[in-house]
């Protein structure tokens, strides 16, 4: 079986477990391919850490859960040096949750900015510094973050720095009725005590997968409509008046590297060499819906960030 079945399998195994969310599975591994972190956004109750959880079952790895809380402390998250007297009378480094495969940070905005802070170089640099030490993170590593979009008392939003560590920002809705029903005869099923024998994809899938995405090809002109989306959210004046009073400020290059990635985890899924304008269409909302600040006037005529990017499209020629 060659690479791209095995992630295919995997995909299949966890749309099994996760009824009617099968978009955000695959950019949950489009994520995991590109060795990027994930911001899920949706409702409680929608599946977004059953998800998380599908994902480790099904493939070698460890998992960590993190709930963050107003009162945590970033010792809490990355761990902290104890001094131990019995046998060394030294100090040791007991690590904290985030020194896993997965790292699920449930409701990441609970919790206060310094907190939020101690993720950013784990997620950026696959590293955690305690006490004046540089502590590696494991080969195999991902932070999936959650929040509840509607639900504000007692939250700390994001900034715009850590948002932008997100390689993508995933959206989770509710299911149709069909799928409603399929849910419930699952979880029905699931109290049974129903057993799951498949064994666990190893994690070098995910490592050969990665170096084959990056040999997909991205040609100049697919590299220039990627660079063109993302300088429209900085200058939208130059595409169109109407656009330019929707943004504030664009996305960095960060959201040019990440739609490069993504579009090529997307090509290779799709059985590809190369990058199409499909590929990269495929990806935008999801790397840019949190990173554009949108005006005063969008917010109030309740134009979302997903509205502004559908009119980006229409306005940014492909090359």
């Amino acid at each position: 079986m060659s690479t791209l079945d095995d992630i295919k399998t995997l995909r299949q195994r966890i749309t099994e477990d996760v009824i009617g969310q099968d978009d955000v599975i695959e950019k949950i591994l489009v994520a995991l391919l590109t060795d990027g972190n994930v911001l899920l956004e949706g409702l409680p109750g929608l599946a977004k850490t059953r998800s998380v959880k599908s994902l480790a079952k099904h493939l070698d790895s460890k998992l960590s859960r993190i709930q963050f809380t107003p009162d945590l402390l970033p010792s809490d998250v990355t761990g902290t040096e104890i001094y131990q007297t019995e046998a060394t009378e030294k100090f040791f480094f007991q690590p904290g949750p985030i020194f896993s495969n997965l790292v699920l940070a449930d409701e990441i905005n609970r919790a206060p900015a310094k907190v939020q802070s101690a993720l950013l170089e784990a997620m950026e640099e696959r590293q955690v510094s305690v006490a004046g030490k540089t502590h590696k993170m494991e080969p195999l590593f991902m932070v999936l973050a959650t929040q509840n979009p509607i639900e504000q008392e007692g939250t700390y939003p994001l900034p715009e720095a850590q948002l932008d560590r997100f390689l993508l920002k995933l959206e989770i809705n509710y299911p149709t009725v069909d799928n409603e029903m399929k849910i419930v005869q699952l979880v029905r099923e699931e109290s049974k005590g129903a057993a799951n024998n498949e064994p666990a994809l190893s994690q070098q899938v995910i490592f050969d997968a990665r170096k084959a995405i990056g040999d997909i090809k991205v040609s100049d002109a697919a590299a220039r409509y990627i660079a063109e989306i993302t300088n429209a959210t900085r200058f939208p004046e130059k595409y169109s008046e109407e656009l330019a009073k929707w943004v504030d400020y664009g996305a960095s290059p960060r959201g040019s590297i990440s739609l490069d990635k993504c579009a090529r985890a997307v090509a290779w899924l799709d059985g590809r060499d190369y990058v199409t304008p499909d590929h990269v269409r495929h990806m935008v909302h999801d790397v840019l819906r949190h990173r554009i600040i949108l005006s005063y006037e969008a917010n109030v005529a309740r134009m979302g960030a997903d509205k502004v990017i559908d009119k980006l499209l229409k306005v940014v020629p492909v090359a």
